[in-house]
């Protein structure tokens, strides 16, 4: 018997995710023909960015080649736009003369970018951005770099602007609205990603309008007009300012159509016999242009055509992602908020942090994450499930593993997630789907996982936790996949490859680095420079260059700056301990030199607050104590408690453990801050559990923890074995701090480096494997060995030159 006819309009993400739900239910029940206006088979057109950055190939980017449509007997026509539609007769025809009969009929005809209607838009090197081809047109552009005007601060906007500024050109981007992204972001948010973007090398010129772009006489564009006034030389111009629904075909053959074609909830129009998906659609009077909506409406229809009809499409919530290497933002739902409406925000603007959470009727209804979006899956199923938060509200802003979702603390995020928990929400991938695939099909790459289950493989938000599930799952089978975590913008090498990179070949400074390593920007920038740094003088100690300039201001000058411009000071006091001859001299100095503020810090120590830069040297000389690293990279303090020495319940000396242990370890520098502490006790009084090292006396030994983080999202810290002596306890705490040492990327914490590695390698380094640890203790005796401390160097007169004021001459 004749199978029936179903023909496809379009060749894009919408149209062929139908297909592939409708094979999925019913294999054989069409006869399927697809046209498609482009020559290419089905690409992920979302990942065009990372193919204009240089991050992916055009390869690595298509979704089904052609040998998928023969081996599901799809008939595919490639560069072919369908020009006609017979309803009557129930036929297509495409510009080349071919013909298609339909008994059912899917439009997916996606979108085409706005186009403003300035003069010279029609000029040679002004494109839009929608597909692979305008792709190609920026990538042939850039050649020789030069100068380019993106027209638009959305979200295609900033990512050309991105991609063109990876390919060597100087980038201005033109936005008509005061801040970034204004439909994903609030102006919090935007102002971090101006800066953010800034830092990178982009120009933005916002609340500014383009008036006409210039002819170069030759009908070239070599120039964009504002409308104030001021020109922008340029050989290139993307208009990223939207994209309409492209109905052309649905209107002509009389399809109702308003700003989209009209469905219903089954995706079905107003003739039965045909339906439609995707951008050229419009449901309840609302056009969606992210992918998780359409793949939503492609579910629903496929179980429409193969006859099932249990389906309804409703409506999407959505969510918004950047796809700018080392920039996460994430926004969802009413996130700018109103009268009605409370929010809840956590800002760091120094640390780049940003969180907002509106709430109303006790439900979740929009998120706005700048810096930290690990949590943005699960707000966003908040908001959708609109589940009431008022047991949650506490701790809502810290995230999911502060609330106590993620069953046992300590684990990562995707440990304590549910099998039915959605991981990927533009594909509907859950946590069981993904952990089965990886047991059957023997999976051991991020990029395996991809193209098995197609989780993160869309928008690529949620691929770090789909990598969590992967080494959760095959432990330390687990495989990087090479480059997908670049150090910065400047280069495609990532944290790892450098780091071998600086070990194999023995590169002792930045120049090396940079030179071998063939690295686009010949100084580097803000963000690998104090990457490299760490990484030269952890591999190659006494040998490596260290470059002052290429540390944070606070480990430049050995003291904590302040809002207000001055800086903080805190001497060491091993252990927390300390002794009247060093109080008197710390009163001593606050009075001469009129401290505004002495405080206790948390970690038991005193902090002198409110110093100018031109009185640190002196403060430190006055003070005659040493550096207690309360400002950088590096050991900060270790915490104790009395233990044995006076309390009644202690059972070893943790006074004298931490002393030996902060003795040990002064000056060293790490992949971000380290804090370790000491409990005499069971009862943890230090607050061991929490902290990167963690060590708790016991009455046979001493129990150590590793991990711990206190800050923003706590982590608490997870065994790592049982010691009896005291010797062993800095073996086994100074081999796993080298450990991360040797191979922690920068800027992670003890807690980050774990989850990456798994603590099962942690313990086979540094517990199972004697020879190796004592290896890493001594390679860690020898990097710190007659380190100088810092506030001795500078008494003694090195860099003095930093803490001259400059002076202003009238």
């Amino acid at each position: 018997m004749t199978k029936p006819k179903l023909v496809v309009v379009g060749n894009g993400m919408a149209g062929i995710r139908t297909v592939e739900e409708l094979l999925a239910l019913a294999p054989d029940l069409y006869d399927i023909t697809v046209f498609g206006a482009e020559p290419h088979p089905n690409y992920n057109r979302i990942q065009l960015s990372p193919v204009l950055a240089g991050e992916q190939t055009f390869d690595d980017i298509v979704l089904n080649p052609r040998a998928w449509y023969a081996e599901h007997g799809i008939s595919l026509h490639t560069g072919k736009t369908v020009v006609e539609l017979d309803r009557v007769r129930r036929l297509v025809r495409a510009d080349d003369g071919s013909v298609a009969h339909y008994d059912r009929l899917l439009l997916a005809t996606g979108s085409l970018p706005v186009m403003l209607p300035l003069p010279g838009r029609d000029l040679t090197g002004v494109i839009g951005y929608r597909d692979i081809r305008d792709t190609e047109t920026m990538l042939a552009a850039s050649v020789g770099g030069g100068q380019a005007v993106v027209i638009g601060g959305g979200l295609l906007g900033l990512e050309a602007a991105y991609g063109l500024k990876q390919r060597g050109m100087e980038v201005t981007v033109v936005h008509l609205a005061d801040w970034l992204l204004e439909r994903q972001l609030d102006p919090a948010a935007a102002h971090l990603l101006q800066a953010s973007l800034e830092a990178r090398g982009l120009r933005m010129l916002l609340g500014r309008q383009t008036a006409a772009l210039l002819d170069d006489g030759h009908g070239a564009v070599t120039a964009a007009k504002l409308a104030d006034g001021e020109t922008l030389p340029t050989k290139l111009v993307v208009m990223a300012v939207g994209i309409r629904p492209n109905i052309a075909l649905a209107a002509s053959a009389g399809l109702h159509c308003e700003r989209g074609v009209v469905v219903s909830d089954a995706l079905q129009t107003f003739d039965p016999r045909i339906y439609a998906v995707g951008e050229c659609v419009s449901h309840r009077g609302v056009c969606y242009g992210l992918v998780a909506p359409l793949f939503e409406q492609a579910k629903v229809c496929a179980n429409h055509l193969a006859q099932l009809g249990s389906s309804r499409y409703q409506g999407s919530v959505m969510a918004t992602k950047l796809k700018v290497t080392g920039i996460d933002l994430f926004s969802a739902g009413d996130f700018i908020g109103g009268g009605d409406c409370e929010e809840i925000v956590l800002s760091d603007p120094a640390g780049g942090l940003y969180k907002k959470l509106v709430l109303r009727e006790d439900k979740l209804v929009g998120v706005c994450l700048y810096g930290d979006t690990a949590d943005g899956a699960w707000y966003f199923k908040l908001l959708r499930e609109q589940r009431a938060i008022g047991d949650l509200r506490e701790r809502l802003i810290f995230g999911e593993t502060a609330i106590g979702d993620v069953g046992v603390q300590g684990q990562s995020r995707a440990a304590g997630m549910r099998d039915d928990d959605e991981v990927c929400g533009c594909n509907g991938v859950s946590k069981g789907a993904i952990v089965k695939a990886i047991k059957e099909n023997g999976l051991f790459t991020l990029d395996e996982v991809k193209k098995c289950t197609k989780a993160g493989s869309s928008c690529g938000s949620c691929s770090g936790l789909v990598e969590q599930i992967l080494m959760n799952t095959v432990g330390s089978s687990f495989q990087e996949t090479p480059k997908t975590k670049a150090v910065c913008g400047c280069t495609d090498h990532s944290h790892a490859e450098v780091r071998k990179a600086i070990r194999d070949h023995h590169l002792l400074d930045h120049a090396a680095v940079y030179h071998f390593l063939e690295w686009r920007t010949p100084n580097g920038c803000a963000s690998c420079r104090p990457a490299i740094n760490y990484y030269l003088l952890s591999t190659w100690p006494r040998e490596a260059v260290d470059d002052p300039q290429s540390r944070f201001v606070n480990e430049r000058v050995h003291a904590n700056i302040q809002k207000d411009g001055t800086f903080s000071v805190i001497p060491q006091m091993k252990g927390g301990v300390t002794n009247a001859a060093e109080l008197r001299r710390i009163a001593d100095v606050a009075d001469k030199y009129q401290v505004p503020m002495l405080k206790v810090t948390g970690g038991q120590r005193i902090d002198l607050l409110g110093i100018r830069k031109e009185d640190l040297i002196d403060v430190w000389k006055d003070l005659g104590m040493q550096s207690g690293h309360a400002y950088g990279k590096s050991i900060r303090t270790v915490k104790t408690c009395v233990g044995s020495e006076f309390c009644r319940f202690g059972t070893q000396n943790s006074t004298q453990m931490g002393i030996d242990l902060e003795t040990m370890l002064a000056n060293m520098w790490a992949p971000h801050k380290v804090k370790l502490a000491v409990s005499g006790c069971p009862r943890n009084c230090a607050e061991a559990g929490i902290k990167d090292v963690g060590v708790i006396a016991v009455d046979s030994g001493w129990e150590l923890y590793v991990g711990g983080n206190g800050g923003i999202k706590t982590e608490v810290a997870q065994f790592l074995c049982k010691v009896k002596t005291a010797e062993e306890v800095k073996e086994y705490s100074g081999a796993f701090l080298q450990l991360y040492r040797e191979e922690g990327y920068y800027l992670d914490r003890t807690v980050r480096y774990i989850a990456r590695v798994g603590l099962d390698y942690v313990k086979a380094r540094v517990v199972d494997d004697a020879a190796n640890r004592q290896a890493l203790y001594q390679r860690l005796l020898f990097a710190l060995e007659g380190l100088p401390d810092p506030w001795a160097a500078r008494i003694a007169g090195a860099q003095r030159q930093e803490y001259i004021p400059l002076k202003v001459i009238a």
